[in-house]
């Protein structure tokens, strides 16, 4: 299918279709993701431990994101690897809330992480081919997602703080199983790729353009994920209610809806790379505000950066991936961007975090890590700049 209008993004029932998966899936994100270490530190866990395990799932994902994106498009069994990944992770997030001993809980992770890291990438490839000209507009399918997390998020930590940790396994798994249906209503791609896979696959890899692009992926999602690892935990250091921090979940997503709705205006006008370094900047001022209160109600306010930072970010890689991917490497761009971001900033990220937090506490983690963003993007524009004036006659 070939949408053009936004009209037909809206209109479309495959749109439709993707709207209710995107829902579903950030739905079930919202009702585990954000409260594993919450799950970590209940069953007597250190910060290096927990680190250390939200640190092992992403460098997952790093690895195996691109691999299984790499088998469907080799193989053509998009469909397959879908549904044998989603229920593979359910079944692991079910084995997850029954194990409090760390070192089972580790293999446990690693299974999880591997059966989970293919499935955006592939439903995010889906949608970009379905949208053929319109993919600009995909935002305004994914922002369902973003719903999805909103209503979750305060809904599952009202029901933690009444019902108890367990709650989230079991909304993620139900939502999770759910889901399946919804995807097999998806024009999931099927057949195989031309026989240059291999040759496409060491050009596309070595292309200067996607490289630069991913490294920096890499150095803003590593202050992403100390937020996503370890807000949480501060919150509940201050003694923030469960409630709060789903509210904090929800301020948040709010701040999504305008980016993801209006996100080809902002690739029209900036670009993806552009609008990659815009999230950057306000990376790092999002992490040096959770410096500047200990009332946990005000970070609801420093949460409506989160639209301005993961959003943008996933906007501008999903897109750009997307426009560099050569025919039939559609599957594997996105496991690239995805094991960019959910793997290795991820995994650097949450242990870097980890040790910072233990070693010297929250505030000065965030501070370091929000100066560090800002001085990345700082001396990338430099050298940008002095880039483009060498190319100058």
């Amino acid at each position: 299918m070939n949408v053009e209008t936004a009209k037909g993004v809206f209109a479309h029932p495959h749109a439709t279709w993707s709207k209710a998966y995107y829902f579903l899936y950030y739905s079930a994100a919202a009702a585990l993701i954000p409260y594993l270490v919450i799950y970590y530190d209940r069953i007597g866990l250190s910060e290096r431990e927990i680190g250390l395990l939200t640190g092992i799932a992403p460098l997952v994902t790093l690895v195996s994101a691109p691999l299984w994106g790499g088998y469907a498009d080799k193989s053509g069994r998009h469909k397959s690897v879908l549904n044998f990944a989603i229920l593979s992770a359910a079944v692991m997030a079910a084995a997850l809330s029954t194990i409090t001993r760390f070192a089972i809980l580790i293999p446990v992770v690693i299974l999880f992480a591997i059966f989970l890291s293919p499935v955006i990438p592939l439903v995010d490839n889906t949608v970009m081919s379905m949208l053929g000209d319109a993919r600009r507009r995909y935002g305004r399918l994914r922002l369902w997602g973003a719903v999805g997390w909103g209503i979750t998020a305060p809904f599952v930590g009202w029901l933690i703080d009444r019902s108890g940790i367990r709650w989230s396994f079991i909304a993620y798994v139900l939502l999770l199983v759910i889901g399946v249906i919804v995807v097999n209503k998806l024009p999931i791609q099927s057949g195989g790729v031309s026989v240059g896979f291999w040759r496409d696959l060491r050009t596309f890899s070595s292309d200067r353009r996607w490289l630069t692009f991913l490294a920096l992926v890499f150095m803003g999602g590593i202050s992403l994920a100390a937020v996503s690892s370890f807000l949480f935990l501060h919150m509940d250091d201050l003694g923030a209610e469960k409630t709060i921090m789903g509210l904090a979940l929800t301020s948040a997503t709010i701040s999504e809806i305008p980016i993801l709705f209006f996100g080809d205006r902002l690739l029209n006008r900036f670009g993806s790379a552009g609008l990659l370094k815009i999230a950057m900047f306000f990376i790092g001022l999002r992490l040096i505000g959770y410096t500047l209160t200990s009332v946990p109600i005000f970070f609801l306010w420093i949460q409506l950066l989160h639209g301005l930072t993961f959003a943008a970010v996933w906007i501008a890689g999903v897109s750009y991936a997307a426009e560099i991917a050569p025919d039939g490497l559609g599957a594997t761009a996105q496991g690239l961007f995805s094991g960019t971001i959910l793997g290795l900033s991820a995994a650097v990220g949450s242990m870097l975090g980890g040790v910072l937090y233990q070693a010297f506490g929250a505030l000065s983690m965030f501070r370091l890590m929000g100066m560090s963003t800002l001085m990345v993007l700082a001396f990338y524009l430099l050298f940008e700049r002095r880039m483009d004036g060498e190319k100058s006659p």
